[in-house]
């Protein structure tokens, strides 16, 4: 089977993987925002298609027989783009999105926002802010003055003079998370629905150290095609 994988998460790397190792013909298509992606099984293609049409003709072209859309919860317009280009190549679909952090055990616990502005303005009102919302959503802080800013790469713009950058590339520990939050005087931490286990270390730090936690919600996500929550179910699903 010839496999497109829209990737750029943990869960796409592991189903490039499981799948190369089964002789699928697999490429993993990463829009180029990390210059170090991590290593990944198969081919891998970087940049965009051209929206739409040109991800319908790249599956027309190149023979796809399926798309596993395996982008992160937050990627709206790629999903969308996925939804539209499958139903016109006639090519099938297959969806891996992590559980949402919304039954979480802490969850109730958590102010909940819409949106990065709305954010902002909750987190304005705390000494020492920690960003985890990745490097593409910083525009929305810029006016928080005492801001820990962790991210895989920096942006391309330069951050406020005031900011305090962590470069690294999870997972991370809760005994690290604890550390970082603690000696850094971290009193709100800032994070996206992102979901799973990666990255929700942090999580229960912040309840141990009273950090207030605030968290974007998701928006949903196109309806209409199966979907997973991990790597392993989508290849039950193929070999289903």
């Amino acid at each position: 089977m010839k496999v497109l994988i829209l990737g750029g998460t943990r869960e796409g790397r592991e189903l490039a993987a499981l799948l190369h190792r089964a002789g699928h013909d697999v490429t993993t298509s990463l829009a180029g925002r990390v210059t170090r992606p991590a290593e990944i099984a198969g081919a891998v293609r970087i940049g965009g298609f051209g929206g739409i049409p040109g991800l319908t003709a790249h599956l027309t072209t190149e023979g796809v027989d399926l798309v596993v859309d395996a982008t992160h919860p937050f990627a709206e317009r790629i999903s969308a783009n996925a939804v539209a280009a499958s139903q016109a190549a006639g090519v099938p679909l297959l969806r891996i999105e992590r559980p949402s952090w919304s039954e979480h055990r802490l969850a109730n616990r958590w102010l909940w926002v819409a949106d990065h502005d709305e954010a902002a303005r909750a987190a304005a009102g705390h000494d020492r802010v920690l960003l985890t919302v990745g490097r593409q959503s910083l525009d929305h802080y810029r006016a928080l003055p005492r801001v820990l800013a962790r991210m895989v790469e920096l942006p391309s713009t330069p951050l406020p003079p005031s900011w305090e950058v962590h470069l690294g590339r999870g997972p991370f520990d809760i005994d690290s998370e604890r550390t970082l939050l603690r000696e850094a005087g971290v009193t709100a931490l800032v994070t996206k629905d992102s979901g799973g286990r990666l990255t929700e270390p942090k999580l229960w730090a912040a309840a141990e150290l009273d950090v207030t936690v605030i968290v974007v919600r998701r928006c949903p996500t196109p309806e209409g095609f199966p979907t997973v929550a991990t790597a392993r179910e989508a290849v039950t699903f193929l070999n289903g």
